[in-house]
């Protein structure tokens, strides 16, 4: 199979994911759960994945890493914290259904307003300025996706974090796209979201919500379960600290071993963004190139691929997106069609309701996957 849907998740998984996977499986049984030689090996995967998770996102403070299932719990936990009553969130138009269908809930629960910001794609100034202009009202929250899931597009996140740090408004980070890809720095300001099992290379149903010190955000985050955590077991409240505040139940160590594995993997070779080779931008460049030497195809590139990381969707004119990832997919190729679970990126970039085609680059990508795919597109 030639793998090219990196952005749902990463398939290819380095050996030493595998290996540790199964290791704790042999090795490991609940964390905080007892003083025996199985609970403790579980309690030193959690600490040594969260040191490892420090090192990799720069924070002082091993324990403002949460561990959570995926990206979406983890943007739950921020949302639903940091959004009050009647509140206003102010959102970019990229955004993925993991940040609208929260915000739609608690808009019918709690009186909560959306401005989805007609930010253009691949045009990162005017981004700016629509939040800047925005800030100038009454506005709770910021959320702002790193990069986006549908079209690859880099948002400036840290240039709209100095905006929002100017009004005192918390800002949450969708890092989906960018961890493991991009530099992202936890001790920056806003909270950064993210799953484990896409750039970081972990195994599915791990996730991470990366919590700046005090200052940076708006004070404890609100658990979204109650339950044990192995401390402070006499007392009917959640704890009053981090991590445990917003780890409930046993944690999954088995899966956190291989996401320290896989966070270990980026660590030791840097970011799949400037290490892969050929390096990731010329992979994209290549993909452009070959895609739209075919006649009928469209692909959506930003300028020199200037600001765009991973991702490229393309078009076939006169067949549908869901065809052709399904004949694509005939031909031994995985690629992914549609919305991508983000309906406002495409109302954005004017590829609703019908969507794009998406491939999407992972570390073990080659030229000669670009090849097989462009070849596999021109026989369509």
């Amino acid at each position: 199979m030639i793998y090219l849907d990196n952005a749902a998740t990463t398939l290819q998984k380095p050996k030493s994911v595998k290996k540790a996977i199964n290791a704790a499986l042999r090795d490991s049984g609940g964390a905080g759960r007892g003083g025996h030689r199985a609970a403790v090996r579980a309690a030193e995967i959690l600490y040594e994945a969260r040191e490892t998770a420090a090192e990799l996102f720069h924070m002082r403070e091993p324990e403002r890493v949460i561990f959570t299932s995926n990206g979406t719990h983890a943007l739950n936990i921020a949302i639903k914290s940091l959004v009050p009553r009647g509140g206003r969130v102010v959102i970019s138009g990229f955004e993925h259904n993991a940040v609208v269908r929260p915000l739609f809930r608690l808009a019918q629960e709690l009186g909560v307003k959306t401005d989805v910001l007609p930010t253009p794609l691949f045009e990162p100034e005017m981004a700016v300025t629509l939040f800047e202009l925005a800030l100038q009202g009454d506005v709770s929250l910021v959320i702002c996706t790193h990069v986006s899931n549908a079209f690859g597009y880099v948002l400036p996140v840290e240039r709209i974090w100095e905006l929002c740090k100017r009004q005192g408004v918390p800002m949450i980070v969708d890092a989906a796209q960018s961890a493991g890809i991009l530099p992202v720095r936890g001790d920056s300001g806003p909270y950064y979201c993210m799953p484990g099992h896409k750039g970081l290379y972990g195994p599915q149903g791990t996730g991470l919500l990366l919590c700046p010190p005090p200052g940076g955000g708006s004070g404890l985050l609100r658990s979204l379960l109650e339950g044990g955590t192995g401390t402070a077991s006499a007392d009917p409240a959640m704890p009053s600290f981090y991590p445990e505040r917003l780890e409930s139940g046993t944690p999954n160590a088995h899966s956190i071993a291989g996401l320290n594995a896989g966070m270990r993997f980026v660590l030791e070779r840097g970011l799949v963004a400037s290490y892969a080779k050929p390096p990731q931008k010329d992979l994209l460049s290549r993909l452009d190139r070959s895609l739209s030497a075919i006649w009928g195809v469209k692909t959506y590139t930003a300028e020199g691929l200037y600001g765009q990381r991973g991702v490229m969707s393309f078009t076939v004119e006169g067949h549908d997106t869901e065809t052709v990832a399904a004949r694509l997919a005939a031909q031994g190729v995985a690629v992914r069609a549609g919305l991508h679970c983000a309906p406002h990126a495409h109302r954005t970039a004017g590829t609703f309701p019908g969507g794009t085609v998406r491939a999407s680059l992972g570390a073990f990508n080659t030229p000669g996957d670009i090849g097989k795919l462009a070849a596999a597109v021109r026989r369509l």
